[in-house]
């Protein structure tokens, strides 16, 4: 990735006069495909993503995109920059503008990463063996199986990309692959309605005559409008609407009860462990349990935006609450006002007298995640060494079990079934790529889980070839 300053001086030569309004209309380029889907004007959208990404993001894409562009007249800024300020440049800067003149934007999926030195990069729209990337800084954010939009250059007898970088889900890089490969065989009918949805200006008929080089340079804004259309999405997504396994709003309800000056300690436990509604944990905590979770449905409908978050044990029970006799105060601990009222209905039947009037403290998951005080766990004294035994014992332990489960990805196959076939295999690369990157990116914060190697689910799959 270059540094800023490299460009310095193209920099201000895209603000001449000569340039200036040229530049401004590949921004739009780039821009108001975005604002179309959204809805939103572009000083809009910089506001929702901040100034500094925009520029780092948006305005570098098309920034790059300007250099390799010809305009009717034959002109191109890199070609009347390095004929007037050229000599003024260092060899090496030279090379590099030249490089950039000369790119085009693709799409890659990273492998290989080498911290602080380099990582193998393979164009997914052109195809061909992963190549070997020279970076830096670049390994110090990208993980194995990530995917970004970028410019691959060769500068002298080294291999890097340019300073524009889009990381790229994995689901909008799939659309955004088979989009671009449907350009070059469109129909007449296709070609025309292709023309209508981007405008008058767009020839579709002529891009999909273009050879798949020439096609990603005609379409370089397009990896950029995609990628700020997800990226504005996810910069305006709410928290999803989450509800317990009832179908009760999350809302948390700590409940505690004074105990009566006339009931002892013991007394609590006795009648408590006595309650066929409560399971001991130890001596002074139950879990409030109701029935198997997969023989339940939930009493009202959910919304398809929502998600459901439950505790269950390990015997299927689902868990209601929790409950803690601390000192001279029962505590009830739920996550919906419905169970709040069911397990203060309980206790006021099974307890009795024995309680006193019940303090009631609700919290939403928003404040909860905006509090500040919120406690952190409690870590275990183990060394680095045992955690990361402990966390590599239960991922090998999860994915040996998973092998034999149908999942989702594979249409409902287990992994183990799926690559008896040539298109089942191919799911199966896909399903080990995320897992992987999934790791990685959740083990920014947890090195034990960002260090396990999924090899041996490769080779146990007889897939380790395609693992490329």
């Amino acid at each position: 990735m270059a540094r800023k300053h490299l460009l310095a001086g193209l920099m201000e030569w895209v603000t001449r006069e000569e340039w200036r309004d040229r530049f401004e209309e590949v921004l739009e380029f780039h821009v108001l495909p975005a604002c179309d889907d959204t809805g939103l004007e572009p000083d809009e959208i910089v506001s929702i993503l901040g100034e500094d990404m925009f520029m780092r993001t948006v305005w570098a894409c098309a920034f790059e995109d300007m250099l390799t562009r010809e305009f009717g007249d034959g002109s191109n800024i890199v070609d009347d920059y390095l004929k007037h300020r050229g000599s003024k440049e260092p060899a090496s800067t030279r090379a590099y503008i030249t490089a950039l003149r000369n790119s085009v934007m693709s799409l890659y999926e990273v492998s290989d990463v080498v911290l602080d030195k380099s990582f193998r990069a393979r164009d997914l729209v052109r195809g061909g063996e992963p190549i070997l990337i020279s970076e830096r800084l670049a390994t110090r954010f990208l993980k194995q199986w990530d995917r970004f939009a970028g410019r691959v250059l060769q500068v002298g007898g080294r291999t890097q990309i340019s300073g524009a970088v889009l990381p790229y889900e994995h689901q909008s890089s799939e659309e955004l692959v088979d989009g671009l490969r449907r350009l070059g065989k469109l129909s007449k009918k296709d070609e025309q309605a292709l023309a209508r949805s981007i405008g008058e200006e767009f020839d579709a008929a002529a891009i999909a005559r273009l050879s798949e080089t020439e096609r990603l340079r005609a379409t370089s804004p397009t990896f950029t409008s995609m990628w700020l259309v997800d990226a504005i999405d996810q910069a305006q997504r709410d928290l999803p609407e989450l509800r317990n396994f009832d179908g009760d709003e999350l809302l948390l309800c700590t409940i505690c009860y004074p105990l009566d000056k006339s009931t002892t300690e013991d007394e609590i436990r006795r009648v408590l462990n006595s309650c066929a509604d409560l399971r001991s944990i130890t001596a002074t905590q139950w879990n409030w349990i109701g029935g198997k979770k997969r023989g339940r449905k939930s009493a009202r409908a959910r919304s398809s935006e929502s998600l459901t978050v439950e505790t269950s044990l390990d015997d299927g029970a689902l868990s209601l609450g929790h409950l803690e006799l601390d000192g001279r105060t029962l505590v009830l601990s739920v996550n919906s006002r419905e169970r709040s009222e069911r397990g203060r209905a309980l206790l006021s039947a099974v307890l009795g007298k024995r309680i006193g009037q019940p303090s009631i403290e609700a919290t939403t998951v928003e404040q909860a995640l905006a509090s500040g005080d919120a406690d952190e766990p409690e870590e275990l004294d183990l060394s680095e060494e045992e955690h990361r035994a402990i966390i590599h014992e239960t991922m090998d332990r999860h994915y040996r079990e998973t092998l034999d489960e149908p999942v989702p990805a594979l249409g409902n196959k287990s992994p183990r079934a799926a690559v008896k076939t040539k298109s089942g295999r191919a799911k199966v690369v896909d399903w080990l790529k995320m897992m992987e990157n999934r790791t990685a990116k959740a083990g920014e914060s947890n090195p034990a889980m960002a260090s396990y190697s999924f090899d041996w689910i490769w080779a146990e799959l007889g897939v380790a070839e395609l693992r490329r």
